[in-house]
C-alpha cells in the first residue's frame, strides 16, 4: 500500500526524501506516476487535479501539505467520509503574525507617505509620524490570536471576530452576529478567515462602507476573500486608505494589472507564511499510521465548518 503526493505545482522530492528519511520502509508514489490507484491509503495533496480523490478506492486519510484545506474542500467529488487533515506548525504562526505586524507597522509609521517622501527628496519633520490606529482581526482563531497577542504587547488596540465569540484577555471579541459593531470599532481590518462558501468574495463593497472611511486593508488569508474592483472603488472613494494583500483572485497576479501600480497597495507574492516540510511530513506520517491503526487523527478539520 502507498502513499501519493499530489502537487502538481510544487517540487514534491523535499516532500518524498523527507517522508522516506523518516520512514524508509513506506511507498511513496509522486503524481503523475502513481500506479495502481488500489494501492493508495493516504492522499498528500496541495492543488490536486480535481476530481482524482474519487478515483482511489482504498483511500483512507488526505492530508494537506499546508493549514489551508479550501484547495481540497472546494472539490465537490470528495468522498464525504474520507478525513482531512491540515497541518498545525508554531512556525506558521510565527511567519504569519510577524506578517501582519509588520504591514499594520507599515501603516501606523505611514512608511507610503515617507517612501514617497524619499523619491520626491522631501524632508517633511512637521507631519505626526504615526496614525492612530485600532486593529480588527477577522478569523480569530490561532493565527489571529498569536497576531493580536502580538499586537497587543506593543500597545495598539485590538479586536477579533470569529464565528462564536471567544474570550481572550486584554482583546476585545465579537461573535458574527456583531460583525457591525466590531467593524464600527476598527480602522485597520486584517482577513484572516478560512475560504468556506460563505466568506467568498466577503471584502467587498458593501463590508466597506460599514468601516470606518480611511480604514486600512490586510489580507493575508486568499484571494477569494477579496473582490479587486471593490477593492478599487473603495480607495478610489477613500473607504479605504490602503491595502496591504498577500493574497489575489488570481495567482500569480496578471502583469499589468492595475494593483501593480497602485501607490496605495503594498503587495508580496502569497508567502506571507509558507509551509516547512521539516514540521510538516512526521504529522502526516503520524496520521498515515493513527488511520491504518484506526486511531484517532490530529489536526483533523471539521468538514461541516470546512477549517
Amino acid at each position: 500500500m502507498a502513499i501519493a503526493i499530489l502537487a502538481p505545482t510544487r517540487d514534491t522530492s523535499v516532500w518524498r526524501d523527507g517522508m522516506l528519511k523518516l520512514d524508509p520502509s513506506l511507498e511513496i508514489r509522486t503524481f503523475p506516476d502513481l500506479g495502481d490507484y488500489h494501492d493508495i491509503e493516504c492522499a498528500v495533496v496541495w492543488n490536486h487535479p480535481r476530481g482524482m480523490l474519487r478515483e482511489f478506492p482504498s483511500l483512507k486519510v488526505i492530508c494537506s501539505m499546508g493549514a489551508g484545506v479550501d484547495h481540497i474542500i472546494s472539490d465537490p467529488d470528495i468522498p464525504r467520509h474520507i478525513p482531512i487533515t491540515k497541518i498545525v506548525d508554531e512556525r506558521l504562526s510565527f511567519s504569519m503574525s510577524n506578517y501582519i505586524v509588520m504591514a499594520v507597522l507599515h501603516h501606523h509609521r505611514r512608511w507610503d507617505k515617507y517612501m514617497r517622501d524619499k523619491t520626491n527628496q522631501t524632508w517633511d519633520q512637521a507631519a505626526n509620524p504615526e496614525i492612530d490606529i485600532k486593529v480588527g482581526i477577522m478569523g480569530f482563531g490561532a493565527l489571529g490570536q498569536d497576531a493580536g497577542k502580538k499586537l497587543t504587547a506593543l500597545g495598539f488596540e485590538v479586536h477579533g471576530l470569529s464565528r462564536t465569540q471567544v474570550g481572550f484577555e486584554g482583546i476585545t471579541t465579537y461573535g458574527e452576529d456583531d460583525t457591525d459593531l466590531f467593524l464600527s470599532r476598527i480602522n485597520v481590518l486584517v482577513c484572516l478567515l478560512p475560504l468556506v462558501s460563505e466568506n467568498v468574495g466577503i471584502l467587498n463593497y458593501t463590508l466597506f462602507q460599514k468601516m470606518n472611511k480611511g480604514t486600512y486593508l490586510i489580507n493575508v488569508a486568499r484571494g477569494g476573500h477579496q473582490v479587486g474592483n471593490d477593492i478599487k472603488r473603495a480607495l478610489d472613494e477613500g473607504l479605504l486608505s490602503g491595502a496591504f494583500l498577500d493574497v489575489f483572485e488570481e495567482e500569480p497576479l496578471p502583469k499589468g494589472h492595475w494593483m501593480w501600480q497602485h501607490s496605495d497597495i503594498q503587495i508580496s507574492p502569497h508567502n506571507a507564511s509558507l509551509t516547512n516540510p521539516t514540521a510538516a511530513i512526521p504529522q502526516i506520517i503520524d496520521n498515515y499510521r493513527r488511520v491504518l491503526q484506526g486511531a484517532k487523527l490530529i489536526n483533523q478539520i471539521d468538514r461541516e465548518k470546512g477549517y
